[in-house]
């Protein structure tokens, strides 16, 4: 288990002090994929590089498995790290080097005979999917195979901590998809804990269990993947997910839908897994004399579950009306919001 406690975070510089991490606090379970997600400059990549030490932080603990490691000494801290993986944005691979001798480093850097170096480098090489690319270099290789060769790299000393600082960033959607599917089996197969350091939400919503919104060093909002996209609270988030989800409201969609649709009322309507596919909006209609029509909807899918949301224009009808509606929605288990 990973506990931030109280972290903070200042970098002084020529023009003042700038706080990259204001009073973190986190915790992130073994075995689960937790995201950390925000703009630039949010304080996000200070803070996974404060996890595994190599930015220290101003004040505040960091414990992982029951150990506060800031308190450690350089070679206690040395052994540790080398059970905290790490993969880059930019990959960070030897361009002189093989993908066979870029996955092999950190073994020779740890001292393994030759032997035992080569055979679990071409374990590391069928489990990213590069057989056959053994003696490639980088330069002959996508950036999609050079990521794979960078997690390649970080497992070969057996971690149980992933972090990823931006490791689909450069990558082109197919690959970005690819490279998420291989990290969540790397998760499943081998129970690794992986931290993910992201400004795209739609990574977020493939691969994670929980997330924490960052902005301004801060974290402004935290939870479960499915209740953030379905019940975002701070500004922020909403930004977010409104990026890949018609979901979110702000002040500008509800005038626009309240200048398309004037008359009657707008209602929101959130399902989750259990009841999206049962036919509850043929249900309500049978129910009631009023008109109702489908205005938007949108299905959003996260790693462990699913939602579903309408937005319905209802017509015909005085306030009771319109209530009695929007309770037999509720009666349903819908979540129901008015625009």
């Amino acid at each position: 288990m990973i506990e931030l406690k109280h972290i903070n975070k200042v970098f002084h510089t020529q023009k003042g002090d700038i706080e990259a991490c204001r009073d973190v606090n986190l915790t992130i379970q073994d075995g689960e994929i937790f995201g950390v997600i925000g703009y630039s400059g949010a304080g996000k990549s200070t803070l996974v590089r404060i996890i595994n030490q190599l930015e220290t932080q101003t004040s505040g603990e960091v414990i992982i498995d029951g150990v506060d490691i800031s308190r450690l000494s350089a070679q206690d801290l040395r052994q540790k790290r080398t059970k905290i993986g790490m993969i880059f944005q930019h990959f960070n691979l030897l361009w002189s080097r093989t993908v066979q001798k870029n996955i092999e480093l950190p073994l020779e850097i740890a001292g393994v005979n030759k032997e035992e170096r080569i055979k679990k480098a071409k374990q590391l090489i069928e489990l990213v999917g590069l057989q056959g690319r053994e003696n490639a270099y980088p330069s002959e290789l996508s950036g999609g195979q050079k990521q794979r060769v960078g997690i390649a790299r970080a497992l070969a000393n057996d971690p149980t901590i992933l972090l990823c600082d931006e490791a689909t960033s450069a990558l082109d959607p197919d690959t970005t998809e690819q490279i998420l599917d291989l990290l969540k089996k790397i998760n499943q197969q081998l129970n690794i804990t992986i931290v993910m350091i992201t400004h795209q939400m739609e990574v977020v919503q493939k691969i994670c269990h929980r997330i924490a919104v960052m902005s301004e060093g801060t974290v402004v909002e935290e939870g479960h993947v499915k209740d953030i996209f379905e019940h975002p609270q701070h500004m922020i988030t909403k930004r977010f997910v409104r990026d890949i989800s018609s979901k979110v409201d702000d002040d500008k969609l509800n005038a626009d839908l309240k200048l398309i649709y004037p008359d009657g009322i707008l209602l929101r309507l959130t399902f989750d897994e259990d009841i999206s596919r049962q036919p509850i909006v043929s249900r309500v209609i049978k129910e009631t004399d009023l008109s109702i029509s489908i205005v938007s909807g949108n299905l959003t899918n996260t790693i462990d579950s699913s939602f579903g949301v309408l937005i319905v224009n209802v017509l015909g009808g005085d306030k009771a009306a319109y209530d009695e509606i929007i309770q037999k929605f509720k009666d349903y288990q819908v979540i129901v919001e008015v625009i």
